[in-house]
């Protein structure tokens, strides 16, 4: 058995990895890549076996946005020249539900910008809940509006919101290097409060900001310790405009390694390839689904995804199969 396989081995025992483990994944020999997503697919097929979930964005409201994301086109230090509007209708964010069921997405999330959602945009997505959840009721649907209040997450609970995505994006120790409009324990904070109000809790990292090695591996310690259900690892996609444009520091070989490492430290996660895939993974697109079990179709935020056909064939010619379950439970 290679080291890779003993840590393996040790992740599906409950065992933790120390620093000094964790770290030589991520600085694993190039020669060693095959070995390691080989090592990460055994955790993953044990809780996952061939399925891949899908997703699917629809970006109910674009920029204005008052924080200033360092790496967000939407943000309010953004010069990028994205499409600005405000909420869309109700009709619209339904007809986006239609279209991820006719693509077979799992989960239609639901996604605004800004710091929080006000009164009128929640009414909006809770009427579209509810009329997605009377037609689809094993759609999985998620919202990701921002910081909330209790009361806010709990009316998404009642109208029918099954996950709240919100990322805590970075290591708390590199957080103010990206931001300062608002701290990483608000970010911690809104994950338990969806947590305790009964929803599923979605949160995830960006890596390529300038962070080091320590920091990827302090953010997927954080994502254990909270206790995430579905962790999607972005990947950035420097854009134009924004402060972190034209920061280009990833390797596709490196992304695996990541992924990998996000895998043996939560095991029994829902582990997605989200933005920048296509721009970071590139050729090597593929592989990354041996260590993650999901990904996004379409479309992501501000950027532009590869066409659904090419995730779906690339799907079939791994030999995987669409998980169409709800919020599925892993294999103990």
């Amino acid at each position: 058995m290679t080291l890779y396989d003993n840590l393996a081995e040790r992740a599906l025992a409950g065992g933790v990895l120390s620093d000094d483990e964790a770290l030589s994944i991520l600085n694993s020999p190039d020669d060693d890549l095959l070995l390691l997503l080989h090592a990460s697919y055994k955790i993953r097929k044990h809780y996952f076996g061939n399925k891949v979930k899908l997703n699917m964005i629809i970006n109910t409201k674009s920029g204005l946005c008052p924080e200033n994301c360092g790496y967000c086109a939407q943000s309010i230090v953004s010069v990028a020249p994205i499409e600005k509007y405000s909420m869309m209708k109700r009709e619209e964010i339904i007809a986006g539900a239609e279209r991820a069921a006719k693509l077979n997405a799992g989960t239609y999330c639901i996604v605004a910008s800004g710091r929080g959602p006000a009164d009128r945009e929640l009414d909006i997505v809770i009427d579209s809940v509810k009329a997605i959840k009377s037609k689809h009721e094993h759609m999985t649907v998620c919202a990701c509006l921002g910081l909330l209040k209790t009361e806010q997450a709990v009316r998404l609970k009642e109208a029918g919101v099954d996950r709240y995505n919100h990322n805590i994006n970075t290591s708390e120790a590199h957080h103010e290097s990206i931001t300062t409009s608002h701290t990483y324990e608000d970010r911690v904070n809104t994950v338990d409060l969806v947590k305790e109000s009964g929803i599923s809790p979605c949160s995830g990292v960006i890596i390529g900001m300038r962070e080091t090695k320590e920091d990827v591996i302090a953010m997927a310690r954080s994502l254990h310790v909270m206790d995430a259900d579905s962790i999607p690892v972005n990947f950035l996609h420097a854009v134009d405009g924004t402060p972190l444009g034209g920061v280009d520091e990833l390797s596709p070989r490196y992304c695996l390694k990541v992924l990998c490492l996000f895998r043996f430290i939560n095991p029994s996660k829902e582990i997605r390839i989200s933005g920048g895939r296509e721009v970071n993974l590139r050729s090597l697109q593929p592989f990354g689904l041996y260590p993650a079990n999901s990904i996004f179709i379409g479309d992501y935020l501000t950027t532009e995804g590869q066409e659904d056909n090419q995730d779906r064939k690339m799907l079939e010619d791994l030999g995987f199969e669409v998980d169409l379950e709800p919020l599925k439970q892993p294999v103990s």
